[in-house]
């Protein structure tokens, strides 16, 4: 299979995801009150045995931590970069504005990890790697968040929290399984406790596209696909971010699994702790919830266009 109909199958069958959510909540067998209790099984039990499984059974390796912490810093560059760039671009004027704020954290803050994984994973089946790539990714996106990115959104240094952005449950899970790593667990752990992590971690994508789906079912259709700036938004972090970072490491002499990963990781849709920094500001989660669901519509049609860069 080509690297466009990989990609092309995998999202689809997340965006399929979707419906069971979506058909749920419009016949009130689901709640939207319910959201919050199945983000937290998604977060701190789903979310944990995803990044633990992808970490902690591979053999631990200077060459590997190299690649890991490379991955991490290109990842960091490339999301400060962009975002320092947009504010640039903007303006002190606009800058005021809470809206456009908003634009320059959205265009590099994506769902790296419940969405992107699946994704490198197909894409490149022979390199665990891959998976280890999108735990940086993701890394990254909450050291980001939690300082430079709530900073921009709220302008307020009190909001910076480093302990935000290391102790949560995606952190958490990193560390654990970097920890699992350095220990050798693929040689003591035992088998049924292996598939525990991978089943649980493997709950996590149709997971978080249900919850997905229940909020697309909540949401104005005629406002989802008309708030110009959520088209704005989404063409930033579907395309631009990706392309950014493509140009990035281009000259760089990695692999191709390497810059495979970056790319398409940058391209995922807009990430959900968006809402989070939102509701810190007490403004823009309508707008947030727009980003998220209308970029990961469209990522049907924008990600397996990045994958012909691979």
């Amino acid at each position: 299979m080509t690297p466009f109909s990989v990609t092309f199958g995998n999202v689809l069958l997340m965006l399929l995801y979707l419906l069971p959510g979506f058909f749920m909540c419009k016949v009130k067998k689901i709640k939207p009150d319910h959201l919050s209790s199945v983000s937290v099984i998604l977060l701190y039990i789903c979310g944990f045995g995803l990044y633990v499984n992808a970490l902690s059974y591979l053999d631990p390796s200077p060459e590997l931590f190299a690649k890991m912490g490379l991955f991490l810093l290109i990842a960091l560059a490339g999301e400060t970069a962009l975002m320092l760039l947009i504010l640039l671009v903007l303006g002190k004027e606009k800058r005021k504005e809470f809206a456009l704020r908003m634009l320059s954290i959205a265009t590099v803050m994506g769902n790296v990890g419940f969405f992107g994984m699946p994704v490198v994973r197909a894409l490149f089946p022979d390199a665990p790697e891959a998976a280890v790539y999108s735990s940086m990714f993701n890394a990254a996106l909450n050291i980001l968040a939690w300082t430079v990115g709530v900073f921009t959104l709220t302008g307020e240094k009190k909001h910076i929290s480093l302990k935000a952005a290391l102790v949560n449950p995606s952190m958490l899970a990193v560390f654990t399984g970097i920890i699992l790593c350095l220990l050798r667990a693929k040689n003591w752990i035992p088998d049924i406790l292996r598939t525990g992590f991978s089943s649980v971690g493997a709950m996590s994508t149709p997971l978080c596209m249900i919850i997905l789906g229940v909020r697309l079912a909540t949401m104005d259709f005629k406002t989802l696909f008309t708030t110009r700036l959520a088209w704005l938004i989404s063409a930033g972090k579907l395309i631009v971010f990706p392309l950014f970072c493509y140009l990035l490491v281009l000259p760089l002499p990695l692999d191709p699994v390497f810059k495979g990963s970056v790319v398409i990781l940058a391209g995922t849709p807009c990430a959900s702790i968006l809402l989070n920094l939102a509701e810190i500001h007490h403004n823009g989660q309508e707008l947030a919830a727009n980003c998220a669901l209308l970029s990961t519509i469209l990522s049907i049609l924008t990600i397996p266009l990045l994958s012909l860069l691979v």
